[in-house]
């Protein structure tokens, strides 16, 4: 058995990972400006910033863990 198999797919599981949470926080976020611009219309464009700015840094973040993923894939 390749020596560093098991460290590729743990970094695979970890980049799944991070972008299976990054979904589900963005599905959340989105639900949840949907319902609160739907409450409450004027303050729809707001709440639409607020939701892209929150969406950006979520995105941010698990480009880092996948780049930190891809990185302890490749050392040796």
């Amino acid at each position: 058995m390749y020596p560093y198999a098991l460290a590729h797919l743990a970094a695979g599981i970890g980049a799944a990972l991070a972008v299976i949470g990054a979904a589900y926080g963005i599905g959340k976020l989105a639900a949840a400006t949907m319902e609160a611009s739907g409450r409450q219309p004027e303050a729809a464009g707001d709440l639409r910033t607020s939701m892209i700015i929150s969406a950006a840094l979520i995105e941010g973040v698990t480009l880092f863990a996948e780049v930190i993923c891809i990185i302890l894939a490749t050392m040796r």
